[in-house]
């Protein structure tokens, strides 16, 4: 059996003897803590932690991690990892007065990646991708969720998911797949709404649990993309073929889709930059959980999801980063972390919270992930040398990760 013991921590953050399952509104601003602390793995598990003073003596590797904070990795449940290139022209554009909704409107967004992902070959994505998932993964994701919906026509989408099914393989990390066919309507069906809902309901999923390529099914539910109708109808099929709902929701107007999310057991309503009182009433009698991506209000310089009402009303907030090449092209968590309290008035405490625990229990790997408990994953980060939790998001340009350990090792990277 293979031992790590990390001694001579400053601070043993996330550390729970009675391991919770999701934080929620007043109890996000308590995150446990242990000073002084050692911490000891064996194998890929978690098998004790406490006062350095009760510290074994010995282990296969020890490390020292004096004035620094051990983390449990951060839990990212929503990105768009895969895909074939950036845009950075429509970030020019954008500078030159254009909306991120113009930008669509002229074949733009969405559709300029699904233009040239249907171009490019199953290994290239592999590859661009798997850089991407490294680079996160240095920067302390410990499990992350990727979607499809770059491809909006049927092979394109499976061959989106079949990307990450490799990147599962290859990852150190879990993956969960979500299959997003309806991101945008494809530029052949422009004034073929129902043929192209037709095909999603009918090709698209069936394909998609037959070759078991996903977890999740996704819908852009919002102003100029999909309305509640018809993400009712995609959600409804899913869930016949085993696919649970996660849905994107009132990014750009309040759309409906808080409602119908909740009204299909979604486990996630994902943005809600644009949701009121009702929906938040809403959310606080449901198991579905609100996330929010502030990197994206961030890069398209729209509102930010009002993060301080939900958690009074007492929501469980979730923070995820959204990586993608449009709209939010970061996967760093660190600076998601920094901008929720920055921007949207989020302690240092709930940030964290929603960013692992919570940001566990949306991907569904709350019973392994999100905090430092015996028994879970020993994925983990140590941070450079710093004095509080609050100097992550106040140092919100610094990387605070200095050594990452998955699956109780250390990792080297690629």
């Amino acid at each position: 059996m293979a031992t790590l013991l990390i001694r001579n921590i400053g601070l043993l953050v996330q550390a729970e003897k009675h391991p919770r399952s999701v934080v929620k509104g007043a109890d996000m601003s308590h995150l446990p803590v242990l000073p002084r602390a050692f911490l000891l793995v064996e194998n890929d598990r978690i098998a004790a932690f406490g006062p350095m003073e009760r510290s074994p003596a010995r282990a296969d590797t020890i490390l020292d991690a004096s004035g620094r904070m051990v983390f449990p990795s951060w839990c990212d449940s929503h990105t768009h990892l895969v895909f074939a290139a950036p845009r950075d022209e429509e970030f020019v554009d954008r500078i030159r007065g254009l909306s991120y909704e113009e930008i669509a409107l002229r074949g733009g967004g969405i559709l300029n990646s699904a233009r040239r992902l249907r171009q490019v070959s199953e290994e290239a994505l592999v590859e661009s991708a798997w850089q991407r998932l490294c680079e996160v993964i240095a920067q302390g994701t410990g499990a992350i969720e990727i979607k499809s919906g770059y491809g909006l026509n049927t092979e394109s989408e499976l061959k989106m998911l079949r990307v990450i099914r490799r990147l599962k393989a290859l990852s150190p990390i879990p993956v969960k797949a979500t299959f997003l066919g309806a991101h945008a309507l494809p530029e052949e069906y422009r004034n073929r709404r129902n043929e192209y809902i037709d095909l999603i309901v009918h090709q698209m999923l069936p394909r998609v649990a037959q070759e078991q390529l996903a977890e999740y099914c996704d819908v852009f539910c919002d102003r100029g993309f999909f309305s509640p109708q018809e993400t009712e109808r995609i959600l409804q099929a899913a869930w016949t073929y085993g696919l649970k709902p996660r849905i994107h929701a009132n990014e750009l107007a309040n759309s409906g889709g808080v409602q119908v999310g909740i009204a299909n057991g979604a486990v996630s309503v994902d943005h809600l930059e644009c949701i009121g009182a009702e929906e938040i009433a809403l959310l606080r009698d449901s198991p579905t959980l609100p996330t929010l991506l502030p990197g994206c209000a961030f890069f398209l310089g729209i509102p930010y999801a009002p993060a301080r009402q939900m958690i009074d009303a007492g929501l469980p907030v979730v923070l995820a980063s959204d990586y993608n090449p449009g709209s939010a092209p970061s996967g760093r968590m660190a600076f998601v972390v920094a901008l929720a309290c920055i921007q949207m008035r989020m302690t240092p405490e709930e940030a964290i919270n929603a960013a692992t625990i919570n940001g566990a229990r949306a991907l569904e790997l709350e019973t392994d992930y999100g905090s430092i408990a015996i028994g879970k994953k020993a994925n983990l980060f140590i941070t450079r040398p710093m004095s509080s939790v609050a100097q992550i998001p106040y140092f919100f340009g610094t990387d605070p990760v200095e050594t990452v350990i998955l699956n109780g090792q250390v990792w080297k990277g690629t």
